[in-house]
């Protein structure tokens, strides 16, 4: 998060995905950013409750972060659903693509 003037902007957390990576890569991709925020979460729970006084400004970064970590998480598992989903339509449709299929039915 980008302060300024004391009103914040979120920016987002935007990593291109591969796009040759399979449904299988990006579903471990999505396991490993969870992971992630869950170790984040943990961690900053623990800080929490030792601490006397919490900085709410760190804590407001450190849940910035996780939420990002979340989003690649659910980012590469709707991409794995998209190009499962894709693989499983071009095999039921033998290889064609979406404006051979129409042009089929």
């Amino acid at each position: 998060m980008s302060l300024s003037e004391g009103k914040g902007t979120l920016r987002r957390a935007n990593d291109p995905l591969d796009p040759d990576a399979t449904p299988h890569d990006l579903l471990n991709g999505a396991i490993e950013w969870l992971q992630y925020a869950r170790g984040l979460s943990e961690f900053l729970a623990d800080l929490v409750h030792e601490s006397d006084a919490v900085d709410c400004r760190r804590m407001a970064l450190s849940l910035e972060a996780i939420a990002a970590l979340t989003n690649m998480g659910v980012q590469c598992t709707a991409q794995a659903h998209a190009r499962t989903s894709w693989e499983e339509v071009q095999l039921l449709h033998g290889g064609q693509t979406g404006a051979e299929v129409r042009d089929a039915d």
